[in-house]
């Protein structure tokens, strides 16, 4: 059984997230495993640095983490199975980093229909189940 799951989330599409999510809690039920939720934020562009307030990577990742937390905390597995973090730069490299320092032996990681914009230009739970090197569980929406 998986012991230790990681679910990325996109804080801005809730949807895609809470089945992966869901899945996820009901598997680490199931192996009294631990899960993690990680969010990752974009990193900007150098050139975009003069148009933004001083410590907005650093407001943009606490308040990304202020919203993971409150998420987490309504995950239905004790305290001490549950955490979460947040990354800053490309999703799927951030995710597959996360899976990899952390241990995890599978990443639940919500996913659209496929469409022909993902076919053409590639999604970020198609980079993970390709490169990642644990167990990966797409759920669908």
């Amino acid at each position: 059984m998986f012991r230790t799951i990681l679910a990325p989330v996109d804080l801005a599409d809730l949807d895609v997230a809470r089945p992966a999510i869901e899945k996820a809690v009901a598997l680490a039920n199931a192996s009294g495993g631990a899960l993690r939720l990680i969010n990752v934020q974009p990193l900007l562009p150098p050139s975009y640095m003069d148009y933004v307030p001083v410590g907005f990577d650093e407001a943009q990742r606490d308040e990304a983490k202020a919203r993971l937390d409150e998420l987490a905390a309504k995950v239905p597995l004790p305290r001490d199975r549950v955490s979460s973090v947040v990354r800053i730069g490309g999703a799927y490299p951030e995710v597959l980093a996360e899976a990899e320092e952390w241990g995890a032996d599978l990443i639940v990681i919500g996913s659209h229909r496929p469409a022909m914009a993902t076919y053409l230009l590639g999604s970020t739970a198609k980079a993970v189940v390709r490169h990642a090197k644990c167990s990966v569980l797409v759920v669908r929406e």
